[in-house]
């Protein structure tokens, strides 16, 4: 099976996220492909297979399979378009969540992806303890979305994850404030897929793109990932879509003996 490692939403090695990147010429069980992910030990990796026309793509962390990931597709069309099918400029995935594309201009990754626009919610009665910090507001769509005072908030974070583990309603947590150098910043914690805080996250710019296009009053947007690795994504609000783009690069690239 050949296996690469891609850092995403970043021009450097060791930042961003890294996401496995496994080539198949036939789905193996569910079971393998999880264990394979959980050797990784990566936030996720994805698998491929190449039917006509389009890639047949599905991702795992090291302990569930998940509906959507934004940074391991961003990593599955850079290993496509640089080492597979170096020609083309536009990728299609057939997902859990739809048809996605993924088209180059130079270095530029950028995805389409479905919006998820976050309504207001209640805040569960934990999480301003599990987090640490003043809550502003939260706002409810697959994640939860916290908005906190500013960056310096979102960056000083030390979240309890043994308390947010308790919140089963939601798979993330997303903390979000507006941005210094950019439109807005977050993290993103998992601590029930088996990722405490994702390093670079895509797929929870589907609910924060929208979220901060109408409290900016702004389609184009530029937003960063305050975890420890960091990363930087664009963003354009689409209506029900949104685009998210970054740049990638490559880490590894080698083969898993099974």
């Amino acid at each position: 099976m050949e296996y690469y490692i891609a850092d995403v939403f970043t021009e450097d090695v060791f930042g961003g996220n890294p996401a496995g990147v496994c080539l198949l010429d036939e789905w193996p069980d569910d079971s393998v492909m999880q264990q394979i992910a959980s050797e990784n030990n990566l936030p996720e990796t994805a698998f491929l297979v190449r039917q006509d026309g389009f890639y047949d793509l599905r991702w795992f962390t090291p302990e569930v399979e998940i509906d959507l990931c934004g940074h391991a597709t961003l990593g599955s069309a850079y290993v496509l378009m640089n080492f597979v099918e170096p020609e083309i400029s536009r990728e299609e995935f057939h997902t859990q969540s739809g048809i996605l594309t993924v088209t180059r201009d130079g270095a530029l990754f950028t995805m389409d992806f479905p919006a998820r626009k976050p309504v207001p919610c209640e805040a569960p009665d934990i999480l301003e303890t599990a987090l640490g910090t003043e809550i502003l507001g939260t706002y409810a769509s697959r994640d939860l979305l916290v908005l906190v005072k500013d960056a310096a908030a979102v960056r000083g974070i030390t979240p309890d994850f043994s308390l947010l583990s308790r919140i089963k309603d939601y798979m993330g947590i997303i903390v979000t404030a507006r941005g210094e150098d950019c439109d807005f910043v977050s993290r993103f914690f998992v601590p029930n897929s088996g990722i405490n805080e994702d390093p670079v996250t895509g797929s929870s710019h589907c609910s924060l793109i929208p979220f901060w296009s109408e409290r900016l009053g702004k389609h184009k947007m530029t937003a960063r990932q305050l975890s420890k690795r960091g990363g930087t994504l664009a963003c354009t609000a689409s209506g029900s879509r949104v685009l998210i783009g970054g740049t990638a690069v490559l880490y590894m690239r080698g083969e898993i003996i099974l």
